[in-house]
């Protein structure tokens, strides 16, 4: 499953990568991406909408699935 949240306080690029990071150690996602621009973050695999939240505001960031 493919599904994008939303993701705010990213601007720039290292911003995307503190946010995959924090992604692909959810148990269950097998790839993630983001785009500071956009303010989203694409994530694939079937890791519940919870994690992929808390995984985000974790790495300092606001998101809503």
């Amino acid at each position: 499953m493919v599904r994008t949240i939303d993701v705010d306080g990213m601007s720039c690029g290292g911003c995307e990568q503190n946010v995959v990071e924090a992604l692909e150690d959810v148990s269950g996602v097998s790839d993630a991406s983001a785009d500071h621009e956009a303010g989203t973050a694409t994530v694939e695999g079937d890791a519940n909408d919870a994690d992929i939240v808390a995984a985000v505001e974790d790495a300092g960031y606001d998101a809503s699935a």
